[in-house]
């Protein structure tokens, strides 16, 4: 399948109906996901990116009924990430010789995946590709967003700009653009794939954007690599990765934990009547973390100005469910949100201070020392955890 999107410009990548997890097991895809490969046709032409190693036979088939091969004058690898380059090997047995334009680390990240020496043109921002009939390509290089290689290139005279991972979603529809989709569908997996991918790196996705936008451009399409294509009002979408970039939060508090025999649960129940006594209009949401999709739990926290998180102790830690959405959380160095920690336990109790220590690592302002309880809580220590609400609702 293939489709124009303006002029000479075509979409000929896959939509992946079937994708449930993605970078391995990391990131969750609930609702599938495209590889957007594009082809411009000029005087010369381009084939900007290509699809998932798994697809890759499919796709040069396809491509080749666009277009024959060994017409294509130009690759553009705007990033190596296998998800982009894996039909790579499959297409350069065909055209073994055709120049692949790539930033630096672009040429040192494709090697290092396919151990191949192809035809590599190293391009930084600025550099200018002609492809014919008035139309040129502007490479921009947007290091960290999310790798070390990765770049943008804009097609002057059509104003598409062609992002790749950044402004994208794994989302999978047969409309493809962002005007035909659920627009609730849509901007849920465009944050979810902003906190769980871009959040270490929004300081230099804040900078990189305004020197983009200082360029003063016009863009009428951002095509990028997964999920749909903003064609109408485009940028409403850079203007909310600037939002998400600087130290984002909304009026919410998430309480995050886990439990054995539910008495963190009821902890954590006790905990939001405190908050709500104090605070009607924050949005208090819980959640279990074993039940709960973890990429899910990064948006929430992501989104939160105070998370609170338990779990009771046990082998003088904390259950491993915990300590994997901790270990997350510090990768991900969130800015401007404060923490706490809460947990029952039998004999030691050391789990609040476990929890308090990796929130400090991560970069939280931790509120308090936490509240514990001994056993199954009883009612003096459910309203402690009350009370532990309302100072946090205060803070």
């Amino acid at each position: 399948m293939s489709f124009k999107i303006k002029n000479n410009v075509y979409w000929v990548g896959k939509i992946d109906w079937e994708l449930r997890k993605f970078h391995g097991d990391e990131y969750s895809t609930h609702r599938g996901s495209t590889y957007n490969s594009y082809l411009i046709r000029e005087e010369k032409n381009v084939l900007i990116d290509t699809v998932w190693m798994p697809f890759s036979k499919e796709f040069v088939k396809n491509l080749s009924k666009e277009i024959d091969l060994e017409k294509i004058d130009y690759i553009i690898a705007n990033h190596a990430e296998i998800d982009h380059s894996g039909s790579l090997p499959e297409l350069m047995e065909r055209i073994p010789n055709t120049p692949i334009y790539c930033t630096a680390n672009g040429v040192k990240s494709l090697k290092g995946h396919y151990h191949k020496d192809w035809n590599f043109k190293v391009v930084k921002t600025g550099d200018t590709l002609d492809l014919g009939n008035g139309k040129q390509l502007i490479f921009v290089e947007m290091r960290m967003l999310h790798w070390p290689d990765s770049m943008a290139c804009y097609l002057t005279g059509d104003n598409i700009l062609f992002s790749n991972d950044a402004f994208g979603q794994h989302y999978a529809s047969e409309y493809m653009y962002n005007d035909l989709v659920d627009q609730d569908e849509l901007f849920m997996e465009c944050i979810k794939y902003y906190a769980n991918i871009l959040t270490p790196f929004s300081a230099l996705v804040d900078k990189k954007i305004k020197e983009v936008l200082a360029l003063n451009i016009p863009i009428d399409i951002i095509a990028t690599s997964h999920g749909v294509i903003w064609r109408d009002n485009p940028t409403q979408i850079v203007e909310k990765y600037l939002s998400w970039a600087n130290d984002y939060q909304e009026n919410q508090i998430t309480i995050l934990y886990d439990t054995m025999w539910d008495g963190t649960k009821r902890m954590a129940e006790a905990i939001t009547k405190g908050i709500r006594e104090i605070d009607t209009n924050v949005n208090v949401k819980l959640y279990h973390i074993a039940k709960t999709d973890k990429n899910d739990l990064i948006t929430e926290i992501f989104k939160s100005r105070i998370i609170l998180v338990g779990s009771p102790t046990i082998g003088g830690g904390i259950l491993s469910g915990v300590a994997e959405i901790l270990e997350m959380i510090k990768g991900m160095r969130f800015k401007n949100k404060k923490a706490a920690s809460f947990g029952c336990y039998g004999w030691s109790g050391e789990s609040i201070k476990v929890i308090k220590e990796h929130l400090e690592k991560s970069g939280f302002s931790v509120i308090n020392d936490g509240v514990r309880a001994l056993w199954n809580p009883d009612d003096e220590s459910l309203e402690k955890c009350v009370a532990f609400g309302r100072e946090i609702a205060n803070s």
